[in-house]
């Protein structure tokens, strides 16, 4: 199962990766076309909040996978891998669980209400997918809980084998 998931946070690393390369590229062809050719397309700056917001749901979790995730680290640094194993056991379950179970929760309807209506964007030549970007909203905490397992069970592994 690890090294599913080792492939799978890859992938989704390399998504990600696709994603951001994106929002430069349509930023740079949004102005181009703006201030070198006096056009607009609505579509395309809408595409780059998509992009945006995907690479940063999914990077969210694959940042997590390889535990590059801002900590301050002012003790944590200096502690053994058992008492660093038991910080990143609690706060997994006591801070990330709820947290992404409460995002689960309040933007489940939100975005469940979005899909019922197939909604779009109120701009004529826009995208009209904003059902599909609030997923992203719902995405993040899956994929974080997912891998918040893999944390969970690695750190176990360790509590035990350092007894």
């Amino acid at each position: 199962m690890t090294q599913f998931l080792n492939r799978f946070f890859t992938v989704i690393g390399q998504v990600a990766q696709w994603l951001t390369l994106g929002v430069v590229l349509v930023t740079f062809i949004v102005v181009v076309m703006r201030y070198g050719f006096n056009l607009g397309s609505i579509a395309l700056q809408e595409s780059i909040t998509y992009f945006h917001a995907f690479a940063f749901m999914l990077g969210v979790a694959y940042t997590l996978h390889h535990n590059e995730h801002v900590r301050v680290d002012v003790f944590y640094g200096a502690m053994s891998e058992k008492r660093k194993a038991l910080v990143d056991l609690v706060g997994t379950v006591i801070l990330m669980w709820p947290t992404m179970f409460f995002v689960l929760w309040i933007s489940f309807p939100y975005v469940a209400d979005s899909w019922a209506i197939l909604e779009g964007s109120n701009e004529s030549g826009s995208l009209d997918a904003i059902y599909l970007l609030k997923t992203a909203i719902l995405i993040m905490p899956i994929l974080v809980l997912v891998q918040s397992l893999q944390i969970v069970s690695n750190n176990l592994k360790t509590l035990k084998g350092a007894q």
